[in-house]
């Protein structure tokens, strides 16, 4: 597996734990519409919420969260339509952003909370 898909994966279950200890209660890991996935699906309180997880080895090239662009955005809204409908939910709906620089054996873990809202 290539280096740059192990750092994804190993960023995204770093998410996880991190926000299980904030008592969100994940409802899905990388979940498919068409094709687009959702890293993670969470509800925190009675507040759906979906997680974008940008993950990087190091800042060099600049802040991991400086990747989700207003494309990836308007795909991730789609995304959680289409989740929202397919599972016949009415929550309020929130997209944050997990920055994670794993940084030696200690990684900056950085939660945007309401990265950014639908048009």
């Amino acid at each position: 597996m290539a280096q740059h898909n192990q750092t994804g994966i190993k960023g995204e279950e770093l998410a996880r734990k991190f926000l299980q200890k904030k008592n969100y209660k994940i409802l899905e890991r990388n979940w498919r519409h068409e094709k687009e996935e959702v890293d993670i699906i969470a509800l925190d309180g009675k507040e759906l919420v979906i997680v974008e997880v940008k993950t990087r080895s190091t800042d060099y090239f600049g802040d991991p969260e400086e990747a989700v662009d207003v494309a990836k955005e308007t795909r991730l809204i789609a995304a959680a339509e289409a989740y929202l409908e397919e599972n016949d939910f009415d929550f309020e709906v929130r997209y944050d952003i997990i920055s994670i620089i794993l940084k030696n054996k200690h990684p900056e873990i950085r939660h945007i909370q309401d990265a950014f809202y639908p048009q």
